[in-house]
């Protein structure tokens, strides 16, 4: 599923489209991505409107168009934005296309837990305006942080940081990078984190959301050297501190990767 900075690259992908404005709709209508949206009126209202702006939160995109035309979309496990040439026929997957004049702007979704969502207004819709604190704003303190882990004090720490309620746009590898950063054993439970370790938490959350929106988000290129991203995709893959083999298991419903030496388990109370 993408993560935040892989949900940043997709966006900017769509962003050659602005200032241009859309000249006809394509859709599949009977799509699951289209949940609950009338998708005759959103094809309608976009045809003639002009792609302003957009921006990301988490695993959420906005494009704002002219008109007061707000466009949500939800990428899910398996969808992407690219671009394509002027009359690009949309295939099986490619479930939304906006045609340009010199470009369409494709949202494909093999699997369709994707989602779009639309809405008209001058102000933002709710759906937006609502979204949790994002991790690299102001706004993400480590007293929110704190409240959020005593809400949920019976998970474990992967657990916990998956909830996009709380952690929007974290997801498997970057959870994995995170905890590995900081050191936390993954099943620790929330309530059993000391104040030190939830402040170094917060500030490696932060560094590894910047450092991957610096590489991945703007270019899709490779993290740096020296990231267990590196290492954890493979059944073999060894920590990059001491070079042990990492601990595989299933944590917070995840395959999970982490070094039993760096990251120690807690004995029980």
């Amino acid at each position: 599923m993408p993560e935040l900075a892989e949900v940043e690259y997709y966006r900017k992908q769509w962003d050659r489209g602005l200032g241009s404005a859309v000249e006809t709709v394509s859709s599949h209508p009977a799509s699951r991505i289209f949940r609950a949206v009338p998708t005759k009126e959103l094809c309608k209202k976009l045809s003639g409107a002009l792609l302003l702006n957009s921006e990301t939160h988490g695993k959420q995109m906005l494009f704002r168009f002219s008109s007061d035309i707000w466009l949500g979309l939800h990428l899910g496990m398996t969808g992407e934005l690219r671009v394509e040439k002027p009359g690009f026929q949309p295939g099986k997957h490619d479930h939304l296309v906006l045609h340009q004049q010199h470009r369409a702007l494709v949202f494909s979704d093999p699997r369709q837990f994707g989602r779009v969502r639309f809405h008209l207004g001058t102000k933002p819709p709710e759906w937006w305006s609502n979204l949790p604190a994002a991790l690299t704003s102001s706004a993400f303190t480590p007293g929110r942080m704190k409240s959020f882990f005593d809400r949920h004090r019976r998970l474990s720490l992967k657990a916990v940081l998956l909830l996009q309620s709380g952690f929007p746009g974290l997801g498997n590898w970057m959870v994995d990078e995170i905890l590995w950063r900081a050191r936390l054993d993954p099943r620790t439970p929330a309530a059993r984190v000391t104040s030190g370790e939830s402040t170094r938490l917060w500030r490696v959350i932060r560094f590894v959301c910047r450092q991957a929106m610096k590489s991945v988000g703007r270019t899709y290129s490779g993290l740096p050297a020296g990231w267990l991203f590196h290492e954890r995709w493979s059944a073999t893959g060894r920590c990059p501190r001491d070079g042990r083999i990492l601990v595989r298991e299933t944590v917070g419903g995840r395959t999970t990767a982490w070094c039993g030496v760096c990251q120690p388990a807690k004995r029980a109370q």
